[in-house]
Formats: structure tokens, sequence, C-alpha cells
């Protein structure tokens, strides 16, 4: 059955479909809580998701993108100073960081893993960099252990970008629980989603770990003398956390807390699912080389939030365009590409971070393709994309352009 744009399996921007417990404590909420922000489900979920992550410092927030706004806040960057960041990545991975007036140094993709590279790292770092952002796209960590040798040989911060990772692993390690910063997305696409936004920030330091509250709630805090009567002299103090520092009101509500406490039961089930679809995937296109998949260690858990390829179709001179067209017009699925280098677009262009020198991020995405990879997408549906992507690779190859 096709949608109104006629695919018959659609990019979807819904992750998977709650289950009736988990409409019903959603609706409880909406009912009896009080209050509807800042409550118990707020803490609950806190502290939920810092058993199930090994981050003892876990803070929800509305998005993914206020987690990086905090960490780049307490990260103390000034003008100067440098981060260093994939440019393979969403755009808010880079706008907090900018934002501090630090200077941006784009780092490079491993051409295998498709996330940030050591040697990258390695080239770019200098005696101005205080920030390394590790982003674990598709699902995938990167070599945390080499990143954070590098780490402490140069004594730099670091930031891990999990807004595609939650439950995923390094070495039976959670994605996040390296560096002195990590940030969750619970955007509707991710793996966990809390109706629509939501995010988690997670903080090391037990010191700076004090700052956030206020940092995340316009500075409200109790009054710090006892007090013979509750109003007086209000109901709440406002002060700065850091000197200097504008709060911000990043809060979260209490309906998506208790809905993400209720998910967390189920986010390893889910993301099995995910993992036993791709790797059903990858093993029934072993025969295609020309469609390369990323490479997973024996030391990593890739969750696959994505599930993204390279097309090389030198031999048969033909394009990632070219797959996608034939997958979309007559086969009816939409596979799409992502994500544009940052540096390729006006806005970093015009804030000064049009410079790269990232070879393996241009040539992965002139070549990438993505695939629909939902998880409540069927078994009928899965099995239709995968015979399509099987008959299309066939017709690329025996459709050679000519000379």
């Amino acid at each position: 059955m096709q949608n109104e744009d006629g695919f018959i399996i659609d990019w979807s921007s819904r992750a998977f479909n709650y289950s009736d417990e988990e409409i019903n404590i959603v609706v409880d909420v909406m009912k009896n809580a009080d209050p509807l922000t800042q409550g118990k489900y707020l803490k609950q979920f806190e502290r939920d998701f810092a058993k199930y992550n090994g981050t003892p410092n876990s803070f929800a927030v509305a998005n993914c993108t206020n987690a990086l706004d905090l960490a780049a806040i307490l990260c103390g960057l000034k003008k100067g100073d440098e981060v260093i960041i994939p440019a393979h990545t969403f755009c808010a991975t880079a706008i907090p960081f900018a934002r501090t007036g630090a200077k941006i140094i784009w780092a490079d993709i491993d051409p295998d893993t498709r996330v940030i590279s050591v040697e990258s790292i390695e080239k770019n770092i200098t005696k101005n960099t205080k920030v390394i952002v590790q982003v674990h796209l598709y699902g995938l960590m990167a070599d945390m252990e080499a990143i954070m040798s590098i780490v402490e040989r140069h004594r730099c911060l670091v930031v891990e970008d999990c807004a595609q990772a939650i439950g995923a692993e390094y070495r039976w390690k959670k994605a996040g629980s390296f560096g002195d910063f990590a940030a969750f997305s619970f955007h509707c696409q991710k793996n966990l989603t809390t109706l629509g936004e939501g995010g988690m920030l997670t903080v090391k330091s037990d010191e700076l770990a004090k700052r956030v509250p206020g940092l995340r709630h316009n500075g409200v805090r109790p009054f710090d003398d006892e007090r013979e009567h509750y109003w007086i002299p209000a109901m709440s103090n406002v002060d700065l956390d850091l000197d200097g520092i504008w709060p911000y009101n990043f809060c979260i509500n209490e309906s998506q807390c208790a809905l993400g406490l209720k998910l967390l039961e189920r986010l390893d089930e889910m993301n099995n699912l995910r993992i036993e679809r791709a790797n059903r995937f990858k093993e029934a296109l072993k025969e295609f080389p020309e469609l390369s998949f990323q490479k997973v260690s024996p030391h990593h858990k890739h969750v696959y939030h994505l599930l993204s390829a390279k097309y090389d179709g030198k031999e048969s001179r033909k394009t990632n365009h070219d797959f996608i067209k034939i997958m979309a017009y007559e086969y009816k699925i939409k596979v799409i590409v992502q994500y544009y280098p940052l540096y390729r677009y006006p806005l970093f262009q015009k804030m000064g971070f049009g410079n790269a020198n990232c070879p393996h991020t241009d040539e992965f995405f002139d070549n990438m393709v993505s695939f629909p990879f939902h998880h409540w997408m069927s078994n009928e549906h899965f099995d239709y994309m995968l015979d399509c992507t099987i008959k299309t690779l066939k017709k690329l190859r025996g459709n050679k352009r000519n000379d």
C-alpha cells in the first residue's frame, strides 16, 4: 500500500509505536501529576537513566541541542580556544560550541567506520585545543580507547554526542560513559523518543554537575538562609551558577519523563531488533561489495539508529543517485542521503567555518545512501526493501553507461 506521496516504504520520522502501557502512563500524568514539570517523574527518569547508562550525574532537558549547549558552557570555552568536531554530523553538534566564540576545527571520518578518525584528531590537535566532540553516528561508537589516550596526553575535555547511540557500547561500556560530558537525544526519530523531543546531559564532574539545575532552569534555587515563613522573601531565589553566564530554560515536562522511564524498560529489546535486521540485511548483500556498510569491530555494539551505506558504482559507471532513483521511482522506497558536510553549509561558511580538509567525509557523503529503518517497519516491508535492493544492484551492474 502506497502513502500519499506514492511511496510503499517512506522515510519515517516516527521511530517506533508506543505500547498501551506507555500511552497510559502519559494519560495518567495528564490527569494527575502536580506539578507538570520539574516533578517526581523528572527525578525518576534521571535516576533510571543514570543506572542504565552508568553515568551518575544525568539531567533531562528539552532536547539534545540543549544538552550540548550546557556542555559547551560548562567547558568554559572562550575566544581563541579550539574545538575539534567531525564535519560528518547534524548541524546541532557544532552550533553550541561555535556560539561560545571558540574556533571550530573540522575532523575527518574514518573511511570504514564513518565516525571520527583518530588520525584526524591527532593531525588537528594543538596547544589551543580545549575540547574534542566525539559523535557516535548512526549508532556506532568510535575507538574511544585511542581517543581517551590522546585526551590524557593533551589534557583536553571530551564531549560525547550520543544523539544516535543510546545503548551502544565500546568494550562493554555504554556510549556517554567515557567523556567529561555526554548528550543524548529523544527526538522522534531516535531509538528512544519522548513525544517528539527530549534529551539528556551527563556530567562526569560532581562539582560541575551542581551547576546544571540552575543553568537548566533560569537560575532558580531555594534561598540559602533558613526561613521562618516559606513565602518570605519569596517562593524561590534566582542567582548565577557560573559567573557572567546567564541561565536558560531547558526544562522537559513530566509526561515526557514518565514516558522515557517506561521506554528504558524495553530499549534493549528494540535495539536488538534493529541489530538483528541490520545483520540480516548486510548478510544478504555480502555478494554486492559495491554497497558497503559501517565496519563494526568485535569491541563494539552497534545499535543501528540508521542503516547507512556507501555505494561504489565506479565499475558499472553509476552513482548513488542512480541507486536512489531506481529504489524511489521504480520500487517506491524512500532512500535518502545525509549528512551534508557541515563546512559546505552557508551557515558555517558565513560564520567563518567553511574551510576543511576532510577527504573521507567528502568521499562518503558524495556516495552514500541511507535506508528507511524505523522500528515499526513490518517484516513484509523489510523483506520487500531487501529484495528491491538486490534487484537494484543487479540492474546497476547490468546497465553500464556508454563511454
